[in-house]
């Protein structure tokens, strides 16, 4: 039966089919998805783990069991879990294991760009590359097969383009899972010097089989057309080749990693001349110029961004020596209003970043929707490094001496995530910053998944709600104050006393994402025109539902969501509810 399906949708499926007993992830853009489609299906487990190193445990653990095991997270979260990575790639595995890494060319919502890929060299694993959803589907069940084959952790590397996109699958009954049973065996799951010395052995040997086999994999093939030009491409840009040069021979890798070696000198042979299209790193040309192989890349494609097939057409312009005019974008209607990013009518976090503007701090902030706190007119954060950089920059900044306070900012799930062990350096180092955990119980800006003080599981199950103030008291932190955001002038007198102590505070603000109810929290605002001197004070709040129209500002009501903070900063009191008598 076929059945239209997201790329993301189709991994879910796919990890289902395979018979897939044990999921854990941590949610990120463009992977969040594969999770909460999977945990929709049954006879497994799936869980939201605190950070990516700790999903990733969690799914090594269960394959040693001889299971079948999934762990997904984003590039960056690649990062965070690239520890157990390296060491499971030397102990191997006993049920199959595969990882979805999900890049993010051209940051729609990522702070960077990274190729996963070279994680795989790295490792020396398996990559699989899949250009669409059928084949999101049938590579990630190859994975398995190639994972428990070889005994071998598996990267599928996903992209947001092949995450996102839709298209046409054929799907097919589950696999019946394996019964968990761990057989011990310390040499082989055990890596301390004398053993681990043995697998480095054991990594590369099977290194060259798995070359070996990449060669024979019916996921790289060639399909032969004019031999004046050959292409190699892998993942969604095999898609964009075949519009832009339907008329030229392609090698197409679904195996990118290890390098199909023969397979790529029969295409290169057979061809007049090659060029080879890849999204980010020029990993593929690399290799083919090491192995003496002339061929076009990155001096015709870009390596910044996302391709496109516009983009392909100006690189097929540039390789053919010929002039390319990109086409002109329609038109902006000249009364079309900007939108710029800005947080949401009635946010929870922007009577914080509103209170943080008015004082003269560092505010060292962190990966979550509050990155939004940057943008004008609140112009709050001052940095952005990595998940909970939020703290333990703004505890290296003090100990550098700075001379200005400075305040850390984290999320809730950015806490739980990586935000702790910096807490605890703090206290344990004696450091005096000032960090505020915005708990606006949930994960808001991947799509509000649960995480450890939700008091809910993926699986939809109630768990216990993790108290952000117990943990920190755990921690050692002493001054610890939890403030409702939405009360501005209570939020600046906390912030004062908190900022002039000469020890560690965590400040709590805790107001739910106004997304998860979809409700307004009171009766919508209004400004009296009679009374407004059009002191712009308002405009401050950076509010989206406070607009400047006209000689004064108005208040949109239809997005106004009640919260009142522009009645407390007015200074004429010409700001109040509709309904108020």
């Amino acid at each position: 039966m076929s059945t239209l399906m997201s790329g993301n949708e189709a991994f879910a499926r796919g990890a289902w089919e395979a018979g897939v007993k044990v999921a854990a992830g941590y949610p990120g853009t463009p992977s969040t998805e594969i999770l909460e489609n999977l945990s929709k299906y049954d006879d497994l487990y799936c869980e939201w783990a605190p950070n990516e190193k700790v999903a990733f445990e969690v799914s090594a653990g269960a394959c040693l069991t001889g299971v079948r095991t999934l762990t997904t997270m984003k590039h960056v979260g690649l990062n965070v879990a690239a520890d157990p990575l390296m060491t499971l790639a030397y102990t191997g595995v006993a049920g199959g294991f595969v990882a979805i890494v999900a890049d993010d060319p051209g940051m729609h919502s990522s702070q960077n760009e990274q190729d996963t890929r070279q994680y795989a060299h790295f490792a020396r694993i398996p990559v699989l590359e899949p250009s669409d959803s059928q084949e999101a589907k049938d590579f990630l069940k190859e994975g398995y097969e190639i994972s428990e084959k070889y005994l071998t952790p598996v990267i599928v590397r996903s992209t947001t383009r092949v995450a996102h996109s839709l298209s046409l699958v054929e799907t097919s009954n589950r696999k019946p899972s394996s019964v968990a049973e761990f057989k011990k065996d310390p040499q082989r799951f055990v890596p301390i010097p004398a053993w681990a010395r043995a697998m480095r052995v054991k990594v590369e040997k099977r290194y060259h089989e798995l070359t070996a086999a990449a060669n024979k994999s019916p996921l790289n093939r060639i399909e032969w057309a004019d031999k004046k030009l050959g292409i190699v491409a892998c993942g969604i840009a095999y898609q964009y080749v075949k519009e832009v040069w339907p008329e030229a021979s392609v090698l197409k890798l679904g195996w990118a990693y290890p390098f199909p070696d023969e397979l790529i000198k029969e295409f290169a042979a057979g061809v007049e001349e090659l060029l080879v299209v890849e999204e980010l790193d020029p990993f593929i040309e690399e290799h083919l110029k090491v192995m003496g192989i002339a061929c076009h890349g990155r001096d015709v494609v870009p390596g910044i961004g996302e391709l496109s097939p516009t983009a392909l057409m100006a690189s097929r312009a540039k390789l053919e020596g010929r002039p390319f005019e990109l086409p002109q974008p329609v038109p902006e209607s000249k009364d079309l209003p900007t939108r710029p990013p800005v947080l949401c009518s009635g946010c929870p976090h922007r009577g914080i970043f509103y209170s943080l503007a008015q004082l003269d701090v560092i505010v060292t902030g962190d990966i979550g929707c509050y990155s939004l706190g940057v943008m004008k007119p609140l112009g709050s954060l001052d940095t952005i490094l990595c998940m909970g950089g939020g703290i333990t920059m703004a505890h290296g900044m003090d100990k550098a001496g700075e001379k200005r306070p400075v305040v850390g900012v984290v999320g809730d799930s950015t806490f739980f995530h990586s935000g702790i062990t910096g807490l605890l350096d703090i206290s344990y180092n004696r450091g005096k910053s000032t960090i505020i955990v915005l708990d606006n119980r949930t994960t808001a800006m991947t799509g509000h998944q649960d995480n450890p003080g939700t008091g809910k599981t993926l699986m939809g199950e109630s768990t216990v709600a993790v108290a952000i103030d117990e943990v920190a008291k755990a921690c050692g932190i002493k001054r610890i104050v939890t403030v409702n955001p939405y009360e501005l002038e209570n939020v600046q007198k906390v912030l004062r006393e908190e900022i002039a102590a000469n020890e560690p505070s965590l400040i709590i603000s805790k107001a739910p994402c106004l997304l998860l109810s979809k409700q307004r929290m009171a009766e919508p605002f209004m400004i009296d025109e009679d009374i407004c001197v059009n002191c712009g004070t308002c405009l401050g709040l950076g509010c989206p539902a406070i607009e400047a129209r006209g000689d004064k500002p108005t208040i949109n009501t239809l997005s106004c969501t009640g919260c009142s903070m522009c009645e407390q900063i007015c200074p004429t009191q010409a700001i109040s509810q509709m309904n108020r008598k």
